[in-house]
């Protein structure tokens, strides 16, 4: 299987399982719309008009020496491998820990449904239910020893007094069973203050900064109880942590929604403001929102992923370049294997806790109690979810099975599909088509890069 495609004047042929990208010439892309049910000779027949005799059989040859070396038209060596995944008993090394059910923002397109979670209730986590978590963790992860904690929220700076405790437990119990513990926090950052800034900066191995853009753009979507916005009040904040962790080990996150699919402009303003880590990324909702993004936007939002990319391409010959999270891509080596076939790992390496102490498979089904698979006192008790959990791959889902950009996007969130469709087998079709084209712009930036870097080396 290939995907080719044509972006920024660049002809690019990716063999799906192979992962080999290719730029090719005008007669060798259109060639390799006939080479697998042609010969020779009628392909020279179908495009006589278009090229010379010698052209196409240069060409030709060219292309069958790729196919002879397993470059191009490559088998699927993958789904093999895949059937056995579902015995692979994985363990538990990262979690979700909701310390707070509670926000002091009005974010109109709050999956959290502003930390409440569909429960009506607002809560903050115990320290006692904290240390159960990461006791769990710990149980949990077998001879792992880099864990992933991520302290979310609703907006845990509420409860941040807990977070500090739980960071120095973490610390205790880490020694004591040959761990380490990464812990990431997520904030709107409205109650960022030096020395919580501080305290961040030495302890966290890593932040997520909310912000979606443009002022105009994050007021309208985040707006305090008051009806105000925030961007005046946060962007001297998280510029001045984005600085003293030397522009490493943080993300500016932002949602984009139909109120602006010019959302590449939201990113290029983040990367103005000095962010060197950017990631804005499309609402997931309700096609009945005002908001919400439907197919009819598709096209638009494919014509600026491509504005975007060809930005980002020409900054970074300008030396002013910078990472955007959906158009990073590693094509010499990149995930393994199961990670590419399987994803995130929600409900079998990476779970979510609730202030209560409930344990779901990630933060997006939290609030579900469908998919409440045990709690801290009891431990899993739904061992059929996670079972279930636990066999979801690529070649488990029909619409992905023969998509080319699975092993890029892993069959996407489970919380999508389950949300759009009740089934955790079909994912959610806009994200596939918003991700199909930034797997393709991403592809384009990397080819261009090395492009780029041929010819200087030539020069």
């Amino acid at each position: 299987m290939i995907h080719k495609y044509s972006m920024n004047s660049l002809n690019i042929v990716l063999d799906i399982h192979s992962g080999s990208v290719h730029i090719v010439d005008d007669v060798t892309f259109r060639i390799l719309d006939y080479y697998k049910e042609n010969d020779l000779a009628e392909i020279k027949n179908i495009l006589k008009n278009n090229f010379t005799q010698d052209e196409i059989e240069e060409s030709y040859n060219e292309i069958k020496i790729l196919v002879n070396d397993e470059v191009l038209f490559s088998e699927d060596i993958y789904e093999e491998y895949a059937q056995t995944i579902d015995n692979r008993n994985p363990i538990i090394k990262a979690m979700c820990l909701h310390v707070t059910h509670d926000c002091n923002l009005k974010c109109k397109y709050c999956f959290a449904e502003e930390g409440e979670y569909q429960s009506g209730k607002r809560s903050l986590m115990s320290f006692e239910t904290g240390k159960k978590a990461l006791d769990f963790l710990i149980k949990s992860s077998g001879t792992r020893k880099n864990l992933e904690v991520d302290f979310f929220g609703g907006e845990p700076l509420m409860n941040f007094d807990v977070v500090k405790k739980l960071v120095e437990y973490g610390r205790e119990e880490e020694k004591k069973h040959n761990k380490n513990f990464r812990f990431t926090i997520t904030t709107n950052g409205v109650l960022l203050n030096d020395e919580i800034e501080k305290y961040i900066n030495e302890h966290m191995h890593n932040i997520v900064l909310s912000i979606d853009g443009r002022e105009e753009i994050n007021n309208l979507m985040r707006p305090n109880y008051s009806g105000k916005g925030t961007y005046d009040k946060i962007v001297p904040k998280f510029q001045s942590i984005a600085d003293k962790r030397n522009q490493t080990d943080y993300y500016v996150r932002g949602t984009f929604t139909k109120h602006n699919l010019d959302f590449g402009e939201d990113v290029l303003h983040l990367a103005d403001l000095g962010f060197k880590q950017v990631s804005v990324e499309p609402v997931v909702a309700d096609v009945n929102l005002d908001y919400a993004i439907c197919e009819d936007d598709v096209q638009t939002i494919y014509d600026e992923y491509e504005r975007l990319a060809v930005k980002i391409s020409e900054r970074k010959k300008e030396d002013k370049d910078f990472n955007f999270f959906h158009f990073m891509i590693d094509l010499s080596g990149g995930p393994c294997v199961a990670k590419r076939l399987v994803g995130c790992g929600a409900g079998t390496e990476y779970v979510a806790i609730t202030p209560s102490g409930e344990i779901y498979p990630c933060h997006q089904f939290v609030g579900n109690t469908d998919f409440e698979i045990g709690n801290l006192d009891e431990g899993i008790k739904r061992e059929d979810l996670v079972s279930q959990f636990t066999k979801l791959n690529v070649y488990t889902k029909d619409e992905c099975k023969n998509c080319w950009a699975k092993f890029y996007c892993s069959g996407g969130c489970l919380s999508n599909a389950y949300n759009f469709s009740n089934d955790l087998t079909k994912p959610y079709e806009i994200g596939c088509k918003l991700q199909r084209k930034r797997v393709e712009c991403a592809i384009m930036i990397k080819v261009a890069e090395a492009l780029d870097s041929m010819e200087t080396e030539e020069e």
